[in-house]
């Protein structure tokens, strides 16, 4: 199978607000003017949101956000309700009101015209209805074809019918050479979220595997398979099989285990009789000198796997998984079906979203920057880009401090450290050059078609560049993405257009909440270029060691005493965080708040911030921070990202960051008798 996706870090999940004084003067005049100009409250903060019966020091998320977590509910077409999805809700309908603007008549082969069109075809469900299964029988017929696992493996490699398979193709730059591209080979196969779905015995687990095989039975029966049962058995223990032999999430973020550079003749070693030319081949990659493999034995273990297993069990496999990777646009049953498990019983999503909302999700898969070009011209101002540019400045400055004072780290490793940080490229808004869809195309009613040759047109574009220079001008988000990110190969932060604005941007707001709120978030992400995994690449990007050994002792103490602290945290009862797998967005909050809490007081000028509606400044800038993780998750997906995603659940990005923050203690009045209190000498100080 071959993927488009880029291999960036993992964005916050959240957006927040924004603004910077330059100097005391203009702190003063932001006072006075977030008093009358603030989006959200007097000075930027909902203070109705807060439950004044909860003490600061026993549950800040809840203090912070506990009258909003009383009184809202998730909407039903939705999995978690929060800022970020408010923020996301909003930018649907602008994107929505755009493209729906365009003309029906637009020339063919511009802009307007593809992203209209992609739109149109999506919209008419009364034309897929009338097709059937017609549009996708050119795949099912090949699968039903083929004979042997060579002619398996050229179908896998496909970019038009992106098939499942144990193993995913990408192209990325490479983490010690990133001025080059290459392919990498990594783990992949499963139908549900991770591999503890399979393997682990509890009840919630077992019922979610009935209901998968129950699904899967279903899925191919709309199909026309005379044996769907069966079928569907099968399926369900070869994914098994393959699951036993994945690396855990945990493990797979380690990134010098994940980097294993080898050559057309040692893939062959690694996985004896696999036909790897018949799947690099087809996907038009075996001209290469060399591949990165990324989880070794599992590699080896999964080409081993997929020789022994008969064709005719990886037909049906194959077979089902391509019915769900193009149901959006199959007939309604088949569509319903998809959603039932994937929405209702793995997220515990209510109700499908209305189909506008989807195909605007589409066009943004499909023809995002085509879509994000609109948006920011109608949007996002040059003067919202100027102010966030400064903040990340203010915010670069605060980290060469906190860098230099830093007791545990010696002045080698301070030097390159800085080196680091100096290069760090900020990127904002949205991209200098726009994405090319010129070779993309886009057929009024066809949205079977059109999703394939967006697939095969995005494929080709990576290829094709392989033996070119990186591109390091290239987003890896849209403008319209409510996110943000670090890319450690390039050592940059990313923050796109849509996080930057009302009612998370606001220029008018007290700058005590917007350190608090976009500080957090951009020292978050810069924070990356610090934390267990991204502090492996040096200012350039190149993947090595650049600390010194004994600094390496003193940061690995520090950060297993941070991931014992999440490993205490319950999602849900039984569940508990996984501090391994949470390490680097945890370092990235930790030291992204403490920095942009340096930030904001440098800021200052030595000025005392003054107390607004009886806050202080440093009440202020924590309930921000608290605050912009305001959100209700259904208990279905919680469980999912507890189990396969890197992010800890917002209420302990607010209660496991603070309460390691001295300043946090003072500002609240936290005692010793308070529940989330920590003695100085157990809270973890990193950057």
């Amino acid at each position: 199978m071959i993927t488009t996706r880029a291999l960036v870090a993992l964005g916050i999940f959240a957006a927040l607000a924004a603004g910077t004084p330059a100097n005391p003067a203009a702190s003063s005049e932001r006072n006075d003017a977030a008093s009358q100009q603030a989006k959200i409250g007097a000075f930027g903060l909902d203070l109705s949101t807060r439950d004044a019966t909860i003490r600061p020091g026993d549950d800040f998320f809840r203090y912070a956000n506990g009258h909003w977590l009383d009184t809202h509910e998730i909407p039903a077409d939705r999995t978690r309700w929060g800022a970020s999805e408010v923020l996301d809700e909003d930018a649907q309908q602008k994107v929505h009101a755009l493209i729906e603007a365009l003309p029906a008549s637009a020339a063919t082969g511009s802009v307007a015209q593809k992203v209209g069109d992609f739109y149109r075809a999506f919209m008419d469900t009364d034309a897929i209805n009338r097709a059937g299964l017609a549009p996708a029988q050119p795949a099912l017929n090949a699968i039903a074809a083929a004979r042997t696992h060579a002619e398996l493996l050229r179908l896998m490699g496909r970019a038009d019918f992106a098939l499942m398979s144990p193993m995913q193709l990408r192209i990325r730059a490479d983490d010690k050479n990133p001025d080059r591209y290459v392919v990498s080979i990594t783990q992949s196969g499963l139908g549900l979220p991770d591999r503890d779905y399979y393997l682990k015995t509890e009840t919630v687990y077992t019922d979610v595997r009935a209901k998968y095989q129950a699904h899967i039975e279903r899925m191919l029966t709309l199909a026309g398979d005379a044996d769907a049962s069966s079928e569907a058995a099968s399926i369900v223990q070869l994914e098994t099989q393959i699951a036993a032999v994945h690396w855990p999430a945990a493990k797979r973020r380690e990134r010098d285990l994940t980097y294993n550079l080898r050559t057309h003749s040692e893939l062959n070693d690694l996985a004896p009789g696999f036909a790897w030319q018949e799947l690099l081949g087809a996907a038009g990659v075996d001209g290469q000198k060399d591949y990165i493999v990324r989880e070794l034995d599992a590699i080896g273990a999964l080409g081993a796997l997929f020789n022994e297993v008969p064709v005719e069990r990886w037909q049906s496999y194959l077979r089902y998984h391509y019915l769900i990777s193009v149901a959006d646009v199959l007939p309604k049953p088949i569509d319903d079906e998809s959603f039932d498990f994937y929405g209702r019983v793995l997220n515990g999503q209510k109700e499908q979203r209305e189909r506008w909302k989807r195909a605007v999700s589409a066009v943004n898969a499909s023809l995002g920057e085509a879509a994000g070009q609109l948006y920011v011209e109608h949007y996002f101002t040059p003067a919202a880009r100027a102010q966030v540019i400064a903040l990340v400045e203010n915010l670069r400055t605060a980290y060469g401090e906190r860098i230099r004072h830093l007791s545990w780290m010696s002045a080698g490793t301070k030097k390159v450290a800085l080196q680091k940080l100096a290069t760090f490229r900020p990127k904002i808004g949205y991209p200098n050059t726009w994405r090319d869809y010129a070779t993309l195309e886009v057929r009024p009613g066809d949205a079977f078609g059109n999703a394939e040759r967006a697939a095969r047109f995005e494929w080709h574009r990576q290829v094709v560049r392989i033996n070119l220079p990186t591109d390091r001008d290239e987003w890896n988000m849209t403008p319209q993405t409510v996110n943000a990110y670090y890319n450690p190969t390039f050592n940059e932060v990313v923050f796109p257009a849509v996080i930057l604005q009302s009612p998370f941007f606001d220029p008018a707001a007290d700058p005590a909440v917007n350190y608090g709120a976009i500080g957090g978030v951009i020292g978050h992400e810069m924070g990356h270029g610090f934390d267990d995994q991204g502090a492996k690449s040096d200012a350039h990007g190149v993947l090595r060691t650049w600390w010194q050994p004994q600094d390496e002792i003193a940061f690995k103490k520090l950060v297993d005493h941070l991931a014992a602290q999440y490993d205490t945290f319950e999602a849900l009862p039984g569940l508990h965080v996984n501090g391994r797998l949470t390490l680097g967005e945890n370092i990235g909050d930790l030291g992204g708040l403490s920095v942009s809490y340096a930030a904001y007081h440098l800021s200052l000028h030595g000025r005392h911030a003054p107390v607004i509606d009886g806050l202080t400044g440093d009440q202020r800038f924590f309930l921000a921070w608290a605050q912009g993780w305001q959100s209700l998750y259904r208990d279905e997906l919680l469980r999912k990202l507890v189990v396969s995603n890197p992010h800890s659940p917002p209420q302990f990005r607010v209660n496991g960051v603070v309460r390691n923050m001295d300043a946090w203690y003072a500002a609240f009045d936290v005692s010793p008798t308070d529940r989330l209190y920590l003695p100085p000498a157990e809270r973890v100080r990193i950057w």
